[in-house]
Protein backbone atom coordinates (compact mmCIF):
# COMPACT_ATOMS: atom_id res chain seq x y z
CA UNK A 1 0.00 0.00 0.00
CA UNK A 2 0.86 3.42 -1.29
CA UNK A 3 4.19 2.68 -2.63
CA UNK A 4 6.28 5.87 -2.99
CA UNK A 5 7.00 7.00 -7.03
CA UNK A 6 9.14 4.49 -8.89
CA UNK A 7 12.69 5.76 -8.49
CA UNK A 8 15.37 6.42 -11.42
CA UNK A 9 17.02 2.86 -10.99
CA UNK A 10 14.04 1.16 -9.17
CA UNK A 11 11.90 -1.85 -10.23
CA UNK A 12 8.54 -2.24 -9.44
CA UNK A 13 7.99 -6.13 -9.54
CA UNK A 14 4.93 -7.87 -8.78
CA UNK A 15 5.70 -10.69 -6.58
CA UNK A 16 5.19 -14.71 -7.47
CA UNK A 17 7.19 -15.99 -4.91
CA UNK A 18 9.47 -15.18 -1.40
CA UNK A 19 11.26 -17.63 0.81
CA UNK A 20 12.05 -17.09 4.21
CA UNK A 21 15.02 -17.27 5.66
CA UNK A 22 16.74 -17.22 9.33
CA UNK A 23 17.01 -13.11 10.51
CA UNK A 24 20.98 -12.68 12.07
CA UNK A 25 19.32 -10.00 14.60
CA UNK A 26 22.80 -9.88 16.49
CA UNK A 27 24.41 -8.87 12.80
CA UNK A 28 21.56 -6.34 11.89
CA UNK A 29 22.31 -4.34 15.47
CA UNK A 30 26.13 -4.72 14.72
CA UNK A 31 25.88 -3.04 11.60
CA UNK A 32 23.13 -0.74 12.91
CA UNK A 33 20.56 -1.85 10.84
CA UNK A 34 18.34 -3.66 13.24
CA UNK A 35 14.61 -2.06 13.38
CA UNK A 36 11.32 -2.58 14.36
CA UNK A 37 9.49 -4.05 13.15
CA UNK A 38 11.92 -6.35 10.72
CA UNK A 39 11.28 -6.94 6.81
CA UNK A 40 10.62 -10.61 6.69
CA UNK A 41 11.10 -12.55 3.29
CA UNK A 42 14.31 -11.19 0.90
CA UNK A 43 14.71 -14.08 -1.78
CA UNK A 44 11.89 -13.06 -4.23
CA UNK A 45 10.93 -13.84 -7.85
CA UNK A 46 8.42 -12.18 -9.71
CA UNK A 47 7.56 -10.17 -13.02
CA UNK A 48 8.72 -6.57 -13.67
CA UNK A 49 5.71 -4.14 -13.79
CA UNK A 50 7.46 -0.41 -14.25
CA UNK A 51 11.37 0.52 -14.54
CA UNK A 52 12.64 3.92 -14.11
CA UNK A 53 13.92 6.22 -16.22
CA UNK A 54 17.70 5.38 -15.69
CA UNK A 55 17.17 1.71 -15.35
CA UNK A 56 19.11 -0.69 -18.51
CA UNK A 57 18.48 -4.30 -17.67
CA UNK A 58 14.93 -4.89 -17.63
CA UNK A 59 11.34 -3.89 -18.94
CA UNK A 60 7.62 -3.99 -18.31
CA UNK A 61 7.02 -8.52 -18.17
CA UNK A 62 10.36 -9.12 -17.82
CA UNK A 63 10.60 -12.57 -15.31
CA UNK A 64 13.09 -12.07 -12.59
CA UNK A 65 14.86 -12.89 -9.21
CA UNK A 66 16.74 -11.71 -7.13
CA UNK A 67 17.26 -10.87 -2.78
CA UNK A 68 16.32 -7.72 -1.26
CA UNK A 69 19.45 -5.99 0.34
CA UNK A 70 19.79 -6.26 4.00
CA UNK A 71 19.02 -2.42 4.47
CA UNK A 72 15.80 -2.85 2.42
CA UNK A 73 12.75 -1.25 4.22
CA UNK A 74 10.25 -3.45 2.25
CA UNK A 75 9.20 -6.87 3.12
CA UNK A 76 9.44 -9.47 0.07
CA UNK A 77 5.82 -10.84 1.44
CA UNK A 78 4.33 -7.91 -0.40
CA UNK A 79 2.48 -7.91 -3.77
CA UNK A 80 4.10 -5.11 -5.63
CA UNK A 81 7.71 -4.27 -4.36
CA UNK A 82 10.24 -1.52 -5.51
CA UNK A 83 13.85 -3.25 -5.98
CA UNK A 84 17.41 -1.41 -7.74
CA UNK A 85 18.09 -2.92 -10.86
CA UNK A 86 21.70 -4.31 -9.14
CA UNK A 87 19.49 -6.57 -7.24
CA UNK A 88 18.35 -8.47 -9.77
CA UNK A 89 18.67 -10.71 -12.23
CA UNK A 90 16.42 -12.37 -15.08
CA UNK A 91 15.00 -15.66 -14.07
CA UNK A 92 14.77 -18.22 -16.87
CA UNK A 93 11.22 -20.05 -18.40
CA UNK A 94 11.96 -22.85 -17.79
CA UNK A 95 12.78 -22.26 -13.55
CA UNK A 96 9.48 -21.95 -11.54
CA UNK A 97 9.01 -19.16 -9.27
CA UNK A 98 9.16 -21.27 -6.28
CA UNK A 99 12.37 -22.73 -7.32
CA UNK A 100 13.27 -19.13 -8.42
CA UNK A 101 12.94 -18.22 -4.73
CA UNK A 102 14.48 -20.77 -2.73
CA UNK A 103 17.05 -21.79 -4.41
CA UNK A 104 19.04 -18.35 -4.75
CA UNK A 105 20.08 -17.32 -1.37
CA UNK A 106 21.36 -20.99 -0.81
CA UNK A 107 22.98 -21.15 -4.37
CA UNK A 108 24.89 -17.67 -3.46
CA UNK A 109 26.32 -19.20 -0.54
CA UNK A 110 27.30 -22.46 -2.01
CA UNK A 111 29.16 -20.79 -4.88
CA UNK A 112 30.84 -18.55 -2.65
CA UNK A 113 31.67 -21.43 -0.36
CA UNK A 114 33.00 -23.66 -3.42
CA UNK A 115 34.84 -20.89 -6.20
CA UNK A 116 35.77 -17.81 -4.21
CA UNK A 117 36.61 -19.50 -0.72
CA UNK A 118 37.91 -22.90 -1.84
CA UNK A 119 38.10 -23.16 -5.39
CA UNK A 120 36.55 -26.55 -6.10
CA UNK A 121 38.29 -28.41 -9.13
CA UNK A 122 38.21 -31.66 -10.72
CA UNK A 123 39.58 -34.48 -8.47
CA UNK A 124 38.97 -32.51 -5.13
CA UNK A 125 37.63 -33.93 -2.40
CA UNK A 126 34.69 -32.40 -0.26
CA UNK A 127 33.45 -32.27 3.13
CA UNK A 128 29.65 -31.02 3.62
CA UNK A 129 28.18 -31.31 6.44
CA UNK A 130 24.45 -31.86 7.33
CA UNK A 131 24.22 -32.54 3.29
CA UNK A 132 20.87 -32.73 3.75
CA UNK A 133 19.75 -29.64 5.09
CA UNK A 134 19.08 -27.21 1.79
CA UNK A 135 22.53 -25.53 1.74
CA UNK A 136 24.23 -28.83 2.11
CA UNK A 137 22.24 -30.20 -0.83
CA UNK A 138 22.86 -27.13 -2.96
CA UNK A 139 26.45 -27.81 -1.80
CA UNK A 140 26.78 -31.02 -2.77
CA UNK A 141 25.28 -31.19 -6.22
CA UNK A 142 27.36 -27.77 -7.27
CA UNK A 143 30.60 -29.64 -5.95
CA UNK A 144 29.61 -32.36 -8.12
CA UNK A 145 28.93 -30.10 -10.92
CA UNK A 146 32.50 -29.40 -10.74
CA UNK A 147 33.93 -32.85 -10.79
CA UNK A 148 34.90 -32.94 -6.71
CA UNK A 149 34.47 -36.18 -4.77
CA UNK A 150 31.87 -35.45 -2.30
CA UNK A 151 31.64 -37.10 1.27
CA UNK A 152 28.58 -35.98 3.52
CA UNK A 153 26.93 -36.20 7.30
CA UNK A 154 23.30 -37.34 7.95
CA UNK A 155 21.80 -35.97 11.19
CA UNK A 156 18.85 -38.73 11.15
CA UNK A 157 18.38 -42.23 9.25
CA UNK A 158 15.53 -40.07 6.92
CA UNK A 159 18.47 -37.66 5.81
CA UNK A 160 21.26 -40.68 5.07
CA UNK A 161 18.37 -41.81 2.45
CA UNK A 162 17.87 -38.58 0.81
CA UNK A 163 21.35 -38.00 0.36
CA UNK A 164 21.54 -41.72 -1.14
CA UNK A 165 18.93 -41.13 -3.69
CA UNK A 166 20.43 -37.73 -5.63
CA UNK A 167 20.68 -38.45 -8.57
CA UNK A 168 24.23 -38.35 -8.39
CA UNK A 169 25.16 -40.25 -5.13
CA UNK A 170 27.95 -38.89 -2.76
CA UNK A 171 30.97 -41.26 -2.46
CA UNK A 172 30.15 -41.52 1.19
CA UNK A 173 27.39 -40.87 3.33
CA UNK A 174 28.63 -40.25 7.54
CA UNK A 175 25.53 -41.51 9.76
CA UNK A 176 26.35 -38.93 12.73
CA UNK A 177 22.96 -39.44 14.30
CA UNK A 178 23.71 -42.07 16.79
CA UNK A 179 26.79 -40.55 18.37
CA UNK A 180 28.92 -43.43 17.65
CA UNK A 181 30.60 -42.65 14.14
CA UNK A 182 33.91 -40.59 14.04
CA UNK A 183 33.98 -38.03 11.45
CA UNK A 184 37.44 -37.54 11.03
CA UNK A 185 38.26 -41.42 10.87
CA UNK A 186 36.11 -41.77 8.73
CA UNK A 187 37.15 -39.19 5.96
CA UNK A 188 40.47 -40.39 6.81
CA UNK A 189 39.48 -43.74 5.51
CA UNK A 190 37.71 -42.38 2.44
CA UNK A 191 40.93 -40.57 1.22
CA UNK A 192 43.79 -43.33 1.70
CA UNK A 193 44.50 -40.99 5.00
CA UNK A 194 45.21 -38.17 3.18
CA UNK A 195 42.33 -36.24 4.69
CA UNK A 196 40.15 -34.24 2.64
CA UNK A 197 41.12 -30.68 0.59
CA UNK A 198 37.64 -28.73 1.21
CA UNK A 199 35.35 -28.62 4.32
CA UNK A 200 31.96 -26.79 4.10
CA UNK A 201 30.92 -27.33 7.79
CA UNK A 202 27.45 -26.67 9.69
CA UNK A 203 28.97 -25.17 12.79
CA UNK A 204 31.63 -26.57 15.05
CA UNK A 205 31.49 -28.43 18.98
CA UNK A 206 33.80 -25.14 20.73
CA UNK A 207 33.72 -26.88 23.86
CA UNK A 208 33.73 -30.34 25.57
CA UNK A 209 30.73 -32.83 25.58
CA UNK A 210 29.41 -31.88 28.39
CA UNK A 211 29.34 -27.86 27.94
CA UNK A 212 27.19 -28.50 24.66
CA UNK A 213 23.46 -28.38 26.05
CA UNK A 214 21.63 -28.65 22.68
CA UNK A 215 20.68 -31.64 20.67
CA UNK A 216 21.72 -30.56 17.38
CA UNK A 217 25.22 -29.41 18.85
CA UNK A 218 25.84 -32.91 20.19
CA UNK A 219 25.71 -34.02 16.15
CA UNK A 220 27.96 -31.24 15.35
CA UNK A 221 32.25 -32.37 14.85
CA UNK A 222 35.01 -30.75 17.46
CA UNK A 223 36.70 -28.48 15.82
CA UNK A 224 39.70 -31.28 16.58
CA UNK A 225 37.86 -33.48 14.02
CA UNK A 226 37.60 -30.69 11.20
CA UNK A 227 41.51 -30.10 11.66
CA UNK A 228 42.46 -33.85 11.73
CA UNK A 229 40.56 -34.55 8.63
CA UNK A 230 41.56 -31.49 6.68
CA UNK A 231 44.71 -32.51 4.02
CA UNK A 232 47.21 -30.80 3.24
CA UNK A 233 46.53 -27.31 1.73
CA UNK A 234 43.10 -27.67 2.64
CA UNK A 235 40.34 -25.13 2.97
CA UNK A 236 38.15 -25.19 5.89
CA UNK A 237 34.82 -22.99 5.41
CA UNK A 238 32.73 -22.66 8.40
CA UNK A 239 29.87 -21.15 9.07
CA UNK A 240 30.76 -20.48 12.96
CA UNK A 241 31.48 -16.89 13.31
CA UNK A 242 32.42 -17.35 16.62
CA UNK A 243 34.96 -19.96 15.76
CA UNK A 244 38.26 -19.52 18.53
CA UNK A 245 41.38 -21.47 16.77
CA UNK A 246 44.02 -21.97 20.12
CA UNK A 247 47.85 -22.06 19.62
CA UNK A 248 47.61 -25.72 18.94
CA UNK A 249 45.12 -25.33 16.27
CA UNK A 250 46.87 -22.86 14.85
CA UNK A 251 49.95 -24.92 14.88
CA UNK A 252 48.77 -28.34 13.40
CA UNK A 253 47.02 -25.66 10.14
CA UNK A 254 49.79 -24.16 10.03
CA UNK A 255 51.71 -27.64 9.51
CA UNK A 256 49.23 -28.57 7.00
CA UNK A 257 49.40 -24.87 4.91
CA UNK A 258 45.84 -25.35 5.33
CA UNK A 259 43.40 -22.27 5.49
CA UNK A 260 40.11 -21.24 7.48
CA UNK A 261 37.38 -19.10 5.66
CA UNK A 262 34.28 -17.82 7.12
CA UNK A 263 31.37 -18.00 4.86
CA UNK A 264 29.29 -14.56 5.16
CA UNK A 265 27.11 -14.43 2.02
CA UNK A 266 26.00 -10.45 2.90
CA UNK A 267 29.38 -9.36 2.67
CA UNK A 268 28.30 -9.37 -1.12
CA UNK A 269 25.68 -6.74 -0.18
CA UNK A 270 27.68 -4.82 2.55
CA UNK A 271 30.22 -3.89 -0.05
CA UNK A 272 28.97 -1.72 -2.89
CA UNK A 273 32.61 -2.61 -4.73
CA UNK A 274 31.77 -6.35 -5.01
CA UNK A 275 28.03 -5.82 -6.67
CA UNK A 276 29.64 -6.79 -10.21
CA UNK A 277 30.91 -10.06 -8.91
CA UNK A 278 27.49 -10.59 -6.61
CA UNK A 279 25.62 -10.27 -10.09
CA UNK A 280 27.72 -12.32 -12.13
CA UNK A 281 27.67 -15.37 -9.16
CA UNK A 282 23.23 -14.61 -9.16
CA UNK A 283 23.36 -14.94 -13.19
CA UNK A 284 25.32 -18.66 -12.97
CA UNK A 285 23.20 -19.96 -10.23
CA UNK A 286 20.10 -18.56 -11.77
CA UNK A 287 21.07 -19.12 -15.49
CA UNK A 288 23.39 -21.45 -16.07
CA UNK A 289 22.94 -24.00 -13.13
CA UNK A 290 19.35 -23.72 -12.77
CA UNK A 291 17.89 -23.71 -16.77
CA UNK A 292 20.63 -26.23 -17.93
CA UNK A 293 19.12 -29.27 -19.00
CA UNK A 294 22.04 -31.33 -18.10
CA UNK A 295 22.52 -30.31 -14.64
CA UNK A 296 19.58 -28.34 -12.86
CA UNK A 297 19.87 -27.97 -9.03
CA UNK A 298 17.18 -29.84 -7.10
CA UNK A 299 16.62 -27.90 -3.80
CA UNK A 300 15.24 -28.87 -0.77
CA UNK A 301 11.95 -27.05 -0.95
CA UNK A 302 8.91 -27.67 1.34
CA UNK A 303 5.46 -27.52 -0.54
CA UNK A 304 4.74 -23.53 -1.62
CA UNK A 305 3.39 -22.07 1.33
CA UNK A 306 -0.13 -19.42 1.03
CA UNK A 307 0.69 -16.31 2.19
CA UNK A 308 -1.85 -16.83 5.57
CA UNK A 309 0.64 -19.30 6.71
CA UNK A 310 3.88 -16.99 6.24
CA UNK A 311 4.10 -16.14 9.86
CA UNK A 312 3.31 -20.00 11.39
CA UNK A 313 6.34 -20.57 8.69
CA UNK A 314 8.64 -17.74 9.77
CA UNK A 315 8.47 -18.41 13.22
CA UNK A 316 9.42 -22.29 12.54
CA UNK A 317 12.32 -21.19 10.51
CA UNK A 318 13.60 -18.24 12.87
CA UNK A 319 13.65 -21.16 15.50
CA UNK A 320 15.46 -23.48 13.01
CA UNK A 321 12.90 -25.92 13.22
CA UNK A 322 12.13 -26.18 9.27
CA UNK A 323 14.46 -29.06 7.85
CA UNK A 324 13.18 -27.13 4.15
CA UNK A 325 13.58 -24.32 2.65
CA UNK A 326 10.26 -22.40 3.18
CA UNK A 327 8.51 -20.47 -0.14
CA UNK A 328 5.29 -18.44 -0.14
CA UNK A 329 3.54 -18.68 -2.84
CA UNK A 330 1.17 -16.03 -4.64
Amino acid sequence: ENLPPTGDNDVKVQVRACALSWIDTKLLSEIKLKKEPLPVGREISGVVLEVGRKVTFFQPDDEVVGILPLDSEESGLCEVILVHEHYLVRKPEKVCWVEAAGTVRDGVRAYTALHYLSQVSPGKTVLVMDGASPFGTIAIQLAQHRGAKVISTAYSLEDKQYLERLRSPVARVIDVSNGKIDVAESCLEETGGLGVDIVLDAGVKLYSAEDESTSKSQLLPHKDDIITLLGVGGHWITTEKNLQLDPPDSHSLFFKGATVSFLNDEIWNLSNIQQGKYLYILLIVILNNMSNILFHFRPQLDEPIPLYEAKVSMEMVQKNQARKRQVIQF
